[in-house]
């Protein structure tokens, strides 16, 4: 037992080699995690780590990379528009199958500083933090079909009534035109973003 541990303080990568041979993917569980990045570097390091899951062959243990994202409406110029910002600065969003053999090929790619979590240690998302964020589709069964009229209950548009254009099942988003700055304008909601006006 003392050998061995003299063993590992000799050579501290045997620990990460035992851990890569130890681990079977297909037991772990995806979860969604918090990676903090320099600030602006958000969009580069979401390109990084794609390429590090490319070089290293890991599309069976990260699934998905997001970059939170809101809608709000601006005005510049006495015009107003719906634009797009990050709602979370400094942070992306990564969906894997974490074990200690990862922590390495994530936190030494550029631009990303570490896991948000105790020590910089990976901390999971909760389920209510996961449905606040978006990050997972909920299977919704609605009763909305194109020419239903809609109110939007949730988001920047809160308030405001439109009628359905299209209906996507497979995505729960249903395209709505509303008016907005006095025109026609078609928006992209997620089904329990709306109520159906009777």
């Amino acid at each position: 037992m003392e050998e061995k541990n003299l063993e590992n303080k000799k050579n501290p990568d045997t620990m990460v080699i035992n851990d890569k041979l130890n681990v079977d993917p297909d037991k772990l569980e995806a979860k969604w995690y918090v990676l903090h990045t320099f600030s602006g570097y958000e969009n580069v390091a979401k390109q990084n780590l794609e390429t590090v899951i490319d070089k290293f062959n890991l599309h069976d243990r990260i699934f998905d990379i997001v970059i939170p994202m809101e809608d709000v409406v601006e005005e510049k110029n006495g015009k107003k528009k719906l634009v797009q910002r990050k709602s979370m600065p400094c942070y992306i969003l990564v969906k894997i199958k974490y074990a200690d053999d990862l922590w390495h090929n994530i936190t030494r790619t550029r631009g990303i500083t570490g896991f948000t979590g105790p020590n910089g240690r990976p901390l999971e998302l909760t389920d209510e933090e996961i449905r606040k964020l978006r990050l997972e589709k909920i299977k919704v069964e609605v009763d909305l079909e194109v020419g239903d009229k809609v109110e939007i209950v949730d988001g920047p548009l809160n308030g405001m009534i439109g009628e359905i254009t299209a209906v996507n099942t497979e995505t729960n988003v249903i395209t709505v035109n509303v008016e907005m700055f006095g025109r026609e304008t078609a928006v992209d909601l997620e089904f329990a973003q709306v109520h159906k006006i009777n």
